[in-house]
Formats: C-alpha cells, sequence, structure tokens
C-alpha cells in the first residue's frame, strides 16, 4: 500500500480536506440500473483510494451478485453474515463487516440469500429504511461507507438511497447512456421528496471511455452539457488491466498500480473527497 501514498500519486500532490462530520460516516450509494458501466469497478476502486489517505472505509455489497465482495477478495465461505442478515435485522455492521487486505478498509459481503430478500423485506415494517437504520446501530468509526448497488431499482437499491447522503453515478460513454440514467434522476428525485431530503447527485463518472472512438467524444460532450458541473473531470479509460483485477481478488490499484486505469480512479478520489467536503459542509 506504501505507493498509494507515494508523493507523485495524485491525491498525495493534492491537499485532502478533513471530514466535516467526524461523529458519523458519509455515505455514498454508487449507482446505475444499468449493468456492465463499471459500477462495483467504481465503488471497489474509489474506496480503495480513499482508504489509501488514511480515512476508514466500509464498502457495502448490496449487490447479489457479490462482485465487490469478490473484487476485495472475500472468499464465499466468508460470507456467512452479509447484508442479507444486516437488512434483516440478524446481525450488526460490527458482525458482519469483513476486513480486508488493504489498511483501512472494511467490506459487508453479499450472500446468496441476498438474492430473495426483496422478497422477503416485502412485508417487514419500514422496509425502506433497514440499511439506514443498521448503518445508525453502528458502533465503528467509518469516515466513508460506499454502497454497491444492484443494477436495478428495486428494493434494493432504494434501501442504498434511503441511507445515503449522496449517489456517484457511473455511466458508460454509449450512445443511450443519457436515456438510462435519466430513470435513476427520476428514481433519487423521488426518494428525496418521499424518505430522505438530503439525498443529492455527487456527481456523475463517465466509464469505459475509449479516445480513439468518435462515440465516447460525443457522447461525453452530450452528458456535460445536460449535467454540467455534476461530471467529474476524470473519465475512466478501458483498460485491459481493470478487468483483470476482479479474478485476482484485488482492486485494480493494487493488482496494476501504474495503470492508465488506476491512475484514473487516483485521480477520481481526489475529486470525490474535495466535492464531498463542499456537499457536507
Amino acid at each position: 500500500m506504501s505507493n498509494l501514498t507515494d508523493a507523485t500519486t495524485p491525491l498525495a500532490q493534492q491537499p485532502i480536506p478533513d471530514p466535516v462530520h467526524p461523529q458519523r460516516p458519509r455515505i455514498l450509494a454508487v449507482s446505475n440500473q444499468k449493468g456492465g458501466v463499471g459500477k462495483t469497478t467504481t465503488a471497489v476502486n474509489l474506496a480503495t483510494a480513499i482508504a489509501a489517505v488514511n480515512r476508514n472505509v466500509l464498502v457495502i455489497d448490496l449487490d447479489p451478485q457479490g462482485n465487490a465482495s469478490t473484487s476485495l477478495g472475500i472468499d464465499h465461505k466468508q460470507r456467512t453474515i452479509n447484508t442479507y442478515h444486516l437488512l434483516t435485522g440478524d446481525a450488526e455492521v460490527k458482525q458482519a463487516a469483513i476486513a480486508t487486505s488493504v489498511p483501512h478498509l472494511s467490506v459487508v459481503p453479499s450472500g446468496v440469500d441476498l438474492a430473495g430478500a426483496e422478497l422477503e423485506l416485502v412485508d417487514i415494517e419500514n422496509r425502506q429504511a433497514r440499511l439506514r437504520d443498521a448503518l445508525a446501530r453502528s458502533e465503528h468509526s467509518f469516515d466513508f461507507v460506499l454502497i454497491d448497488c444492484p443494477p436495478s431499482l428495486g428494493l434494493l437499491t432504494l434501501n442504498a438511497l434511503v441511507a445515503a447522503d449522496a449517489v456517484i453515478v457511473p455511466l458508460q460513454a454509449e450512445f443511450l447512456a443519457l436515456e438510462g440514467i435519466s430513470h435513476l434522476v427520476r428514481t433519487i428525485e423521488r426518494v428525496r421528496k418521499g424518505f430522505n431530503p438530503r439525498l443529492e447527485i455527487q456527481g456523475i463518472v463517465l466509464t469505459m471511455v475509449d479516445k480513439r472512438n468518435n462515440l465516447s467524444d460525443m457522447v461525453e460532450n452530450d452528458v456535460r452539457g445536460y449535467f454540467g458541473e455534476k461530471v467529474y473531470r476524470t473519465i475512466i479509460p478501458r483498460n485491459v488491466r481493470i478487468s483483470e483485477a476482479p479474478s485476482h481478488g484485488k482492486p485494480i490499484l493494487l493488482y496494476d498500480f501504474q495503470s492508465r486505469g488506476a491512475q484514473a480512479y487516483l485521480n477520481l478520489a481526489s475529486e470525490v473527497l474535495k466535492r464531498e467536503h463542499t456537499l457536507a459542509a
């Protein structure tokens, strides 16, 4: 991990503000109802980069596929207590959280039971706030909680949005990107009005960008024209090393620190931390 905080890295070169509310974590949901847009990759590597500057970070794997857990090297045998038990009230954060190989970074893993959680939660009182309440009861002193949402706008994602302070939206640089994100924006607005008035879009990150492709430039221009300053300056390029990292149970920042993908996520983390400090103020 020493190379992540080396003086040559973007995070080390730029001052990182102290947390505004150290008594409770800032909760960021990483969400997009479309699959395959780099959502889990963004959640895992953003969490890793934030942990690298000595912030205590918790990743909550709310996707039944469990890809965030796998990407952080959590074996299936370690997932006996997971996000399902957190939502049903059968376990607390301190029982479900597992320390990863990354200092300052823990994860509440996903488990096979989570696939049926939406049906089971339907008849539970205050079903949309189960995750929020579990985090409120947590005795752990995390600075940030990042929630990796499933690629849908169902009850699991609703729990994430009710619990979150802000949303980070990974957006693939493709033709139908704006159409897909409009559904999420409407959902965020409904959650803000009905359940969580503090909820904001922290930012939109363009992923899988191929600068050799004119379509990527067109999509980027459209997204920036529509969402303006909500779009991060940093873009995440198409990079084969990013795709390889999960099979080794490592974030890209540990798998290949020198890769373009790793450096892009370091830049993104710097932007997120500064923007988060502004939103939290």
